[in-house]
């Protein structure tokens, strides 16, 4: 084995998009331990392959699997140089809750922790950063956020990808950029956080309304309009939590958007191409194993919508859809009734 510039890193969650980042770090970690809690997705990756989320596509060898954390302490010994946490922004504080001592030590010595989650708490209304921070208050600059135009399929096939990568510290956020590099994957670091975890996630609603738009038979014109009246509505929500504006048209925002209400990869959009077919949401929700993290966002952003009072017709549209059983179409030519203003208004 060559021999690497770092040497362990554990990353939390062993999806389909925890799996891709592992296998960036493998390039430049000697060892890199994927923490799993399914058996199957465990047997998987030890024979070469995560089969229940990226099937035909190998792993490296130098990824190994750990289903308890007796397992994790045995390859790792502790001695962790990056935390990755790859689960769902919804199962954060259960979960780093009940392992509080551990992540709590693993802090302490100033380990730096990357989060892929993407999506808002719709009970709290909390997004990852919240979440972490009322968690770990002490460790706030330990923490860095990773979102952008990023199929995970694609970057287990290497092709390049360009992410944002946010923080509280320019040094926290310089050397994650370091570990995580690779030639065909790179981060822009930036210090607006609640920019980046915004724009990752309200894109996820949009992208369940580009495919409820394209599975009703709407075409290119249609897109390229909820596309861009989306984003000035991402705006508004930016403007309430003081993130940049520019933040939502670079790559945690206009790129991720774009992608994900377009590519044939993104679990969101063929969520709203079934529900344009006619199918509940909570049946397709239980029929799979992937999280749509857009379906509770959606509810999140129209709770936070009222709260502040955002002007924000798609964001009320797609919520109508999937929590009040308004018809697709009918709420598309209700909001195409609304009188026109101009543009910046």
């Amino acid at each position: 084995m060559v021999k690497k510039k770092y040497k362990k890193a554990l990353v939390i969650g062993a999806g389909a998009f925890g799996t891709s980042i592992a296998t960036v770090l493998a390039t430049t970690f000697d060892s890199v331990i994927l923490k799993v809690r399914s058996q199957d997705v465990y047997d998987a990756i030890k024979a070469g392959e995560n089969s229940v989320y990226l099937p035909g596509l190998p792993i490296p060898e130098n990824l190994s699997p750990a289903l308890t954390w007796e397992e994790v302490d045995a390859h790792g010994g502790g001695d962790y140089e990056l935390l990755v946490n790859g689960i769902p922004t919804a199962g954060i504080s259960g979960f780093y809750g009940e392992n509080f001592d551990r992540f709590d030590k693993y802090l302490s010595r100033g380990v730096p922790i990357v989060s892929l989650s993407k999506g808002i708490d719709p009970v709290t209304l909390e997004m990852a950063d919240d979440l972490f921070f009322d968690l770990f208050p002490k460790h706030r600059e330990n923490f860095t956020f990773l979102s952008g135009p990023s199929f995970a399929k694609e970057i287990m096939m290497e092709q390049i990808t360009l992410v944002t990568l946010a923080g509280k510290n320019r040094k926290t956020i310089k050397k994650v950029i370091e570990m995580l590099e690779a030639p065909y994957f790179k981060c822009l670091g930036s210090y607006d956080v609640k920019g980046v975890l915004l724009g990752g996630a309200l894109k996820n609603v949009i992208a369940i309304a580009g495919g409820v738009i394209e599975g009703l038979g709407y075409n290119h014109n249609t897109r390229a309009a909820m596309i861009t009246r989306a984003i000035a509505e991402m705006l508004r929500f930016g403007e309430v939590f003081n993130a940049r504006a520019e933040t939502f048209y670079g790559l945690s925002g206009m790129g991720d958007l774009i992608l994900t209400t377009t590519g044939g990869l993104s679990r969101n959009k063929n969520f709203g191409l079934e529900i344009a077919k006619g199918r509940k949401p909570q049946e397709i929700i239980d029929s799979q194993r992937t999280v749509v993290e857009g379906f509770k966002t959606a509810k999140a952003a129209f709770l936070l919508a009222q709260r502040y009072e955002i002007r924000a017709r798609i964001f009320q549209g797609v919520y109508k859809v999937l929590y009040e059983d308004f018809d697709a179409r009918e709420v598309i030519e209700s909001m195409m009734l609304v009188p026109a203003k101009f543009e910046k208004e």
